[in-house]
């Protein structure tokens, strides 16, 4: 029996503020930090620009771009070892990530 994929992958999905913004609804388990939730979705559900528009949001909410994972890491730190979030990590670091 052949396995079938669950969702395909969209290209060229269009990202409006109020698209980007909807990365804000993503709730999160009891045992992870909400920012960070919020953090990683936007970063494995956008390209690098609408994730640079999302951080800037992430921010005027008053949320903490240094949220860290039950491991301690803040997003910047696990995300740095990524072979394609170089583009990310410097989005976060512009903003002051550690």
């Amino acid at each position: 029996m052949a396995l079938k994929k669950d969702k395909e992958k969209v290209l060229g999905e269009f990202f409006d503020d109020a698209r980007i913004k909807s990365f804000f609804d993503y709730e999160s388990s009891d045992t992870e930090n909400a920012d960070f939730h919020l953090l990683e979705k936007a970063y494995r559900g956008m390209i690098a620009e609408n994730f640079g528009t999302f951080v800037t949001f992430f921010l005027e909410a008053g949320k903490d771009i240094n949220a860290t994972n039950p491991s301690g890491d803040t997003f910047l730190q696990s995300i740095k070892g990524h072979r394609q979030g170089a583009e990310y990590v410097a989005i976060l670091e512009k903003v002051g990530a550690k």
